[in-house]
């Protein structure tokens, strides 16, 4: 209550009269670990991607509440050639990421973790994050651990601090690397990771700000800080300065923070948080960015509000959604044709699972839609050891970023052969993910509903056979995935094929990842090595549609959907019951 209080007083002595209402999270979906700056009056953000390719999302935003996806960072095999398909586990790959900027220049600093015989450590830099193209190739370094931080100290040093906590001066041209100097352990929780080293003119002190207790309902943020950068550290009193645990809030996880300044020189933070409960069962988007004003005077310790659904701080910027570049706002609705005419290029919020093969995805020239080859892997790899399921699937998706939606795609697909197979998935993992698709069974064209190795088949209605499918993934509550299909030409006469529970989807193999909505195509092992028999019709997807039904900022209430980041007092805020379902 000491914390909460003492924010409440700050914000009562400068700007209370002037603050803003808004609701969390402002990035909603699987984005975790996220780091951000402020450069000229525009936000930049990145979060964690793991093994997902394009990886390292770079969000932009005017005013903190609407957020552009304007770039992946990593964007193109070239920049790290040899990583993508090498990456064995789930939830290897691309960890958190630090975002700085520096005499115009853009640095995004990160570990692609579990890559035998290669540095772990990577560095890419732009002058314009408004495009793919500008990102370099990776400039890469040995890094003894994950989440790197890169701080310049007055003298124009480059330092990078890493898990643990430790530091090391950085040639940023060659990844040549220091020594490597102890900062300081934390508070005693485990895991001290995520540290970000911060200086504020004319304070006299480094800060060290770290995240520590494990990323599950233990997860915290403390700081410690000295006149060195080398140390010796002295922690605050206040510690943790940001946490959830033990409390019985909607959001848990609270940690892994950043901090930032706005244009009016107010502070603010964001972390990442997943929306669970205390029970912290259900939570199939995964570990969500978050954000907090906070109040740091000159001398003193940074105080950070408590995370909740609804928050009261510091004015926002003027709500604008004038943002340069190509790219979806991240709460926007997906309405994509895939008309060759005008979507030659893929819209940048859709995913891959590792760096697809050459000419898997292509927007036909025919208007025919997405073409998607089919695959010899089936979205859980092939049986016979890692390596096969270390190889590129046919999978395509985009986050889900809402407590409720609605996804329907259109399906063109005549498979020739039995096992033939193409469909729509909620897919978490290799290991965890659900499935409907049309298959060839016994010569039988038929629905496969598959719940992670559960199967379930059933003969496609009389007459459907060469019509476009419309298939539907629908989530009506909290708890549960319901999967659907119709006729295009006739969608209100659909047919419920399955439903699943979204604990399916929560943690276990996925528990630093997040639900991707999307669709996929195999051949379920014929052929040879990844490639299908030559003869194997692909799938053709259009009418792309994903739809926000609801966000849930409690366990009972929804956010409002008609008012974003306004001030004080404007618009209503909207209820809603969860299910009894469980």
């Amino acid at each position: 209550m000491k914390l909460l209080s003492g924010l409440t007083l700050a914000l009562a002595g400068s700007a209370a009269a002037a603050n803003s209402t808004y609701y969390n999270p402002i990035l909603p979906g699987w984005h975790s670990d996220p780091s951000c700056i402020h450069v000229d009056g525009t936000f930049y953000c990145v979060t964690s991607t793991f093994i997902s390719f394009p990886g390292l999302p770079i969000y932009a935003s005017k005013d903190l509440i609407n957020w552009k996806h304007v770039s992946h960072v990593w964007n193109r095999e070239s920049q790290l050639p040899g990583y993508s398909w090498a990456t064995f586990g789930q939830q290897d790959g691309m960890y958190a990421a630090t975002i700085r900027v520096r005499d115009g220049v853009f640095y995004v600093i990160c570990e692609y973790l579990d890559v035998e015989g290669k540095d772990s450590g990577v560095l890419f830099r732009t002058t314009d994050p408004f495009d793919d193209a500008s990102w370099s190739d990776a400039v890469t370094f040995l890094a003894p651990k994950i989440d790197p931080d890169l701080f310049w100290d007055d003298d124009g040093k480059v330092y990078v601090a890493t898990q643990g906590c430790q530091l090391q001066e950085m040639n940023i041209d060659t990844g040549e690397m220091g020594p490597m100097i102890p900062l300081w352990n934390g508070t005693g929780g485990v895991w001290p990771e995520g540290p970000h080293i911060y200086k504020r003119p004319g304070d006299g002190h480094y800060y060290l700000m770290i995240a520590e207790g494990g990323t599950a309902e233990d997860h915290a943020i403390t700081i410690a800080r000295s006149e060195s950068l080398t140390g010796p550290y002295d922690p605050s009193p206040n510690n943790p300065i940001l946490t959830n645990r033990g409390t019985d809030e909607y959001f848990q996880t609270v940690g892994h923070g950043d901090l930032f300044q706005d244009p009016d020189g107010n502070w603010w933070g964001t972390a990442l948080a997943t929306r669970s409960g205390p029970a912290y069962e259900s939570y199939p988007m995964g570990r969500e960015t978050v954000l907090f004003p906070v109040t740091w005077r000159e001398g003193d310790w940074p105080i950070l509000q408590p995370v909740r659904g609804k928050m009261s701080g510091w004015q926002l910027p003027p709500a604008s959604r004038d943002v340069p570049g190509v790219g979806p706002f991240n709460s926007d609705p997906d309405v994509y044709d895939f008309e060759a005419e005008t979507e030659a290029a893929l819209p940048r919020n859709l995913v891959y699972w590792r760096v697809p093969r050459d000419g898997a995805f292509s927007v036909a020239k025919g208007g025919e839609g997405l073409q998607v080859v089919l695959g010899r892997n089936s979205l859980a790899g092939l049986p016979g050891g890692p390596e096969p399921e270390a190889k590129a699937i046919s999978f395509i998706g985009r986050r889900q970023t809402d407590s409720l939606f609605t996804y329907t795609v259109d399906l063109d697909f005549e498979p020739l052969e039995d096992g033939q197979e193409a469909g729509v998935t909620a897919f978490l993992t290799q290991e965890a993910n659900l499935q409907l698709g049309l298959v060839l069974v016994d010569g039988q064209l038929s629905f496969r509903f598959n719940v992670s190795g559960e199967v379930t088949e059933s003969v496609v209605p009389e007459g459907w056979a060469g019509e476009t499918v419309r298939l539907e993934i629908k989530m009506a509550e909290l708890t549960e995935y319901t999967f659907s299909a119709a006729l295009a030409s006739n969608p209100k006469d659909s047919v419920e094929l399955g439903t699943a529970s979204a604990k399916l989807l929560s943690g276990g193999s996925g528990s630093f990842v997040g639900t991707l909505i999307g669709v996929y195509a195999t051949c379920n092992g014929a052929g040879e090595g990844i490639d299908c028999p030559a003869d194997t019709p692909s799938a053709y997807f259009k009418r792309w549609r994903y739809t926000g039904d609801g966000q849930y900022i409690t366990e009972t209430e929804m956010a409002p959907r008609e008012v974003k980041g306004k001030g004080k007092g404007k618009g209503k805020e909207g209820k809603g019951k969860r299910s009894k379902r469980n």
